[in-house]
């Protein structure tokens, strides 16, 4: 009766609204838990006004339908963002009842909803104007329709993730920008059906393109890549790992009509050299993030220009460079983005740096993190001395397990067990 009575005097003391105001701090979990309390909590705990965000990936994956369809029903037009990443049994039906009912969604993530199609993407175009971040990474059902029905229904979209959708084609893309022309993040990872006339599309018409990834885009080129510089002048981030075609003129278009650029990923870009490398850093000078693993033709000399023309890079790969040397990463070091910014440098299979490298790193007061995985020239000692000068860095680096040595007192043949039966 105690907690009775307290909980009736809270609820005389304050207004609803108040109340309200206080639910609303609350995450799920514990709304549920409130909504148990009292048949007063249980209205105040539930009403939709408290449901603007929710994030069922971080509370229960295993949902089915149903509870979806409860919640669409609960949250109506409150609902503004909501993550369903993980939710398997999520399908087209139950998507359906939630766009009827939660018009005004504008943040909506179906990470790995697999069971998804493209009816989906119909029933959100049908009723969902407001929308602007969709994410249908590993959607593997969707197709170019989804991408029409987008483009005539949602045409507010700012972000959209298509990572891994690998039906998509040239011809969805052109319909996607033709109405979404406000797109300024927009993934395609693995969609490998995607040519350099899908590039084109975007170049003509996403202008306001700050991030695009084409990770695994195995036949784009160079003509689709300067053709997207051409057209999108505001970006900042590109990926292209795995783009294997790519060359320096890729870089080159990049250097000459994207001063903003702050991230560049490009691993396993094999034919990418220092010259394509050195005319970028001359004309964007606000990199922050690169991303060069397994640009096997690069040298100190990539390193040099990085260091002159690049004072803001916090993060650079170079695992499986083989080129770079304990000089390229002197001149890194020395620079104002060693002094002042780096935090992250992977190294790992560069084998020809040493225990040197990392003399010059003790010069990185910000240095986070660095990877020596396979730097064979590369010791404990070296590694303990880096600790002793930078406390809070963390080194990853394997060493092989020392040979034993040969028995003592005999040159007899050691087999093992499985050779012995034999």
């Amino acid at each position: 009766m105690a907690v009775s009575d307290d909980e009736a005097l809270i609820n005389k003391k304050l207004p609803k609204e108040l109340l309200l105001r206080i639910f609303s701090f609350l995450d799920i979990i514990t709304l549920c838990r409130c909504a148990q309390v009292s048949k007063s909590w249980n209205i105040l705990a539930l009403d939709g006004s408290n449901w603007q965000r929710i994030d069922l990936f971080n509370f229960q994956t295993d949902v089915e339908g149903r509870v979806l369809e409860n919640i669409s029903k609960r949250c109506g037009g409150f609902l503004r963002q909501l993550s369903l990443r993980g939710c398997l049994g999520v399908g087209d039906c139950s998507l359906k009842t939630f766009a009827q009912n939660c018009r005004n969604i504008e943040h909506l993530n179906l990470n790995g909803c697999t069971r998804i199609t493209d009816n989906t993407c119909y029933s959100l175009s049908k009723f969902c104007p407001r929308l602007k971040h969709l994410d249908l990474t590993s959607c593997i059902a969707i197709t170019d329709n989804s991408l029409r029905n987008l483009s005539e229904g949602c045409q507010n979209l700012e972000f959209l993730n298509l990572s891994w959708c690998d039906q998509i084609t040239k011809d969805g893309v052109e319909a996607l920008v033709i109405g979404c022309t406000g797109l300024k993040a927009l993934f395609l990872r693995g969609c490998t059906q995607l040519v350099d006339e899908a590039l084109h599309h975007i170049e003509n018409h996403c202008h306001e393109l700050v991030l695009l990834n084409l990770q695994s885009c195995m036949q784009i080129s160079d003509e689709g890549i300067a053709g997207i510089c051409r057209g999108c002048h505001r970006l900042q981030s590109l990926c292209v790992s795995g783009c294997t075609n790519l060359t320096d003129a890729s870089l080159i278009a990049l250097g000459l009509n994207c001063p903003r650029l702050k991230i560049l990923e490009a691993a396993r870009c094999s034919h990418l050299t220092d010259a394509g490398f050195t005319l970028l850093a001359r004309n964007c000078h606000d990199l922050e993030k690169m991303d060069l693993e397994e640009c096997v033709l690069i040298t100190d000399n990539t390193l040099i220009q990085l260091s002159i023309h690049c004072p803001k890079l916090e993060a650079l790969s170079l695992s499986h460079c083989e080129l770079i040397t304990d000089d390229g990463i002197l001149h890194l070091s020395s620079s104002t983005c060693g002094h002042e910014r780096l935090q992250v440098l992977e190294l790992d299979n560069c084998l020809l740096i040493t225990d040197v490298t990392l003399e010059h790193l003790e010069n990185c007061h910000n240095l986070e993190r660095i990877e020596l995985y396979d730097c064979q020239q590369v010791t404990r000692a070296g590694i303990k001395r880096i600790r002793a000068h930078l406390p809070a860095v963390k080194v990853h680096a394997y060493f092989a397990p020392v040979t034993p040595p040969p028995s003592v007192g005999g040159t007899r043949q050691r087999l093992c067990r499985c050779c012995i039966i034999l």
